[in-house]
């Protein structure tokens, strides 16, 4: 077995030896589920960011107990942190590349309310696509890299505390609506979770567009 990628925070070094002096770090989680709104974490570091916290990892290779554990380091060790949100009544009216731009964009918002100078900072978005700046009402510097929530540590730290705080308001609807699984799957698909759509139809936390699509694929048993 392959031994997990650490991140580092050489990426982010060289981007202060361009000139940057202050990071936004961004990545989503929840959008491939079924169920529940897709997030977009964010963190802010500068340059005296100091030791990333250990065992940091991408939240997608971390089991759930350590990435509870380590969310708070990672909160502790970012200069200001947000995750924003787009519900699945507004994937299923916006379209899931929107709702990511709407949620960055409800992210970038709530860290100017904590006073970070996001204005004046460069934002390193996970993947090959800038799905932020179409969102945002104004210009802003977006660095796009593949694998960064792998490679870069101010991306993994964003990636475990949108993934924590999109994990706990999920396990919380399972009062709400109960029967789906939210616990163990989090909206996501797992055989359990079909069955219970099967039995119970959909609830208000899913995504209807896909279920829709999936309805014309073979569903699993």
């Amino acid at each position: 077995m392959m031994t997990p990628v650490s991140p580092s925070l050489r990426f982010e070094k060289a981007l202060y030896r361009d000139g940057v002096t202050s990071i936004v770090a961004v990545d989503e989680v929840g959008r491939g589920a079924l169920a529940g709104p897709v997030a977009v974490g964010m963190v802010v570091i500068d340059t005296a960011v100091k030791r990333i916290p250990p065992g940091l990892r991408d939240s997608k290779l971390l089991p759930e107990p350590v990435r509870e554990a380590l969310e708070p380091a990672c909160r502790r060790w970012s200069l200001s942190h947000a995750v924003g949100m787009a519900s699945a009544a507004e994937v299923d009216s916006l379209g899931i590349m929107r709702c990511l731009g709407l949620a960055g964009a409800r992210a970038l918002a709530m860290l100017e309310d904590q006073g970070a100078q996001v204005r004046e900072s460069t934002l390193i978005l996970d993947g090959n696509y800038d799905y932020l700046s179409p969102a945002v009402m104004r210009p802003v510097r977006v660095v796009t890299r593949i694998k960064a929530d792998r490679d870069c540590a101010s991306v993994a730290a964003a990636s475990v505390i949108a993934k924590v705080h999109r994990d706990r308001l999920m396990i919380g609807h399972d009062v709400d609506y109960p029967g789906y699984g939210w616990v163990s799957n989090k909206g996501y698909s797992t055989p359990e979770h079909f069955a219970a759509i099967a039995e119970l139809g959909p609830s208000a936390l899913h995504r209807l567009t896909w279920l829709k699509d999936l309805a014309t694929l073979d569903m699993p048993s």
